[in-house]
């Protein structure tokens, strides 16, 4: 596999596919149609070198992917019939109002994933105070419990109708981007064929964020309750940078080391990702080929290959 850069998430009814600032939404209209939007993207980190750096960039990477995926969740539900359109009088986008409601929304997004997925994993463990003075089995519980809290998490809403059909479509969009980095023609049959788990994908990333996290915190140790806490939040941001980075790697290497090491999250997108109709292909599609021009990237002639042939 070759590596693309192009990368995408699943939205009520339809795909958004992202290739550098660039990004389109493609979701089916009720009446069968496609409907899509191709716009542009600025980063949290655009005009800062510092937030560019590795081990700081995947935080506010995070962030971006989070703005996007409400900005975009929000025109699928539009189009796809779940919400009445805006009213076109009331302001465009990218207006004051709407970013100060994005941002509400990312933050209220990040403070229910940190209680759920941060601080509750550490209150329960530490009702194991009780029967062990143990700061390492403590210490172990905690992500253990944290781990439990996320896989059940992911799978009590697997059973969903709605987050099922958007598990159809995240599968959909994976298997675009294998069928392209393989090799294949993008189409309906070819992209029905690839896998529907990729290594670059954002539950991976999180899977590996629960797991980094038990290794950092077992060597982060408080006996007070609110040390504790506030030390796992304090560290959110090395946990995601250092997840990232590996989420980073393994997207462009093919080495066996790497590849077993995704594994783990290869097997947790098993949960977040199903095999998808023809019509959500489709649409998959629809949304690669607004932003990547995959037949230019298929043609082209690999480096290795090109110094070999010179050589």
């Amino acid at each position: 596999m070759r590596y693309s850069g192009i990368g995408g998430q699943a939205v009520l009814e339809g795909i958004m596919m992202k290739n550098h600032e660039k990004y389109s939404v493609a979701v089916r209209r009720p009446d069968g149609t496609i409907a899509s939007e191709t716009a542009e993207y600025r980063s949290i980190a655009e005009g800062h070198r510092w937030m560019n750096l590795p081990f700081i960039r995947g935080v506010f990477r995070f962030v971006d992917s989070m703005r996007l995926g409400i900005r975009t969740l929000t025109f699928s539900a539009e189009m796809s019939g779940l919400e009445e359109p805006e009213e076109k009088s009331g302001g465009k986008k990218g207006s004051a109002g709407e970013s100060v409601m994005m941002g509400g929304a990312v933050l209220m997004a990040l403070v229910m994933a940190v209680g759920l997925f941060v601080l509750l994993p550490v209150l329960l463990s530490n009702l194991l105070k009780k029967v062990t003075d143990s700061s390492l089995l403590i210490g172990l519980c905690e992500g253990v419990l944290r781990l439990i809290i996320f896989i059940g998490y992911v799978k009590a809403i697997s059973l969903m109708k709605d987050i099922r059909r958007t598990y159809m479509y995240h599968g959909a969009e994976h298997k675009c981007i294998n069928c392209i980095e393989t090799g294949l023609p993008l189409t309906v049959e070819n992209v029905r064929i690839s896998s529907k788990e990729h290594k670059r994908c954002g539950t991976s990333f999180m899977l590996f964020v629960m797991l980094i996290s038990i290794i950092v915190f077992i060597f982060v140790r408080f006996d007070n309750i609110w040390l504790r806490l506030a030390s796992r939040i304090v560290l959110i941001p090395v946990v995601a940078g250092l997840s990232f980075e590996f989420i980073q790697l393994a997207g462009r290497s093919n080495s066996k080391v790497i590849n077993i090491l995704s594994k783990p999250g290869l097997l947790m997108q098993r949960l977040t990702t199903k095999e998808p109709e023809d019509d959500m292909i489709e649409v998959a599609i629809r949304a690669v080929e607004d932003v990547f021009d995959w037949r230019s990237f298929q043609a082209e002639e690999k480096p290795d290959a090109a110094e070999a042939a010179g050589a």
